[in-house]
């Protein structure tokens, strides 16, 4: 692996885990954090992946897009359009007033974190 991809991993999974942590967490929860770590965690990942085919990751906080420059090295990843469209609303508008995010919404963040988390590791060879 090159020592590029392995720096957006190590951004990856620290966001991923801090949004594990505070999933855990039962009194004063930040689902908004939550929801932005995690959709921050699969953007990492995804640009892991396009830095490793060689691919410069564009700066874009939308996954899809990163989903739509990755299919030709993984088209299986398909199947991760719907958790890539639900993650990138976090990216921005949930971290200003006027929105909030909810627990039930936080633990759909993870969910879906989690399934592109699985699937960027497996196809770098975590």
């Amino acid at each position: 692996m090159k020592p590029s991809t392995r720096e957006w991993v190590e951004k990856a999974e620290s966001d991923y885990q801090l949004a594990v942590a505070l999933s855990r967490r039962r009194k004063r929860v930040f689902p908004d954090q939550q929801c932005f770590l995690c959709q921050q965690s699969a953007e990492k990942y995804l640009k892991a992946r396009l830095e490793e085919a060689g691919v410069l990751p564009p700066k874009t906080h939308d996954l899809k897009r990163l989903l739509t420059l990755l299919a030709p090295m993984e088209p299986l990843w398909s199947a991760l359009s719907a958790a890539c469209a639900s993650l990138s609303d976090f990216a921005v508008e949930f971290r200003y007033p006027g929105d909030k995010a909810t627990v039930k919404q936080a633990k759909e963040a993870l969910r879906d974190a989690k399934s592109i988390r699985q699937q960027v590791r497996q196809g770098l060879g975590l």
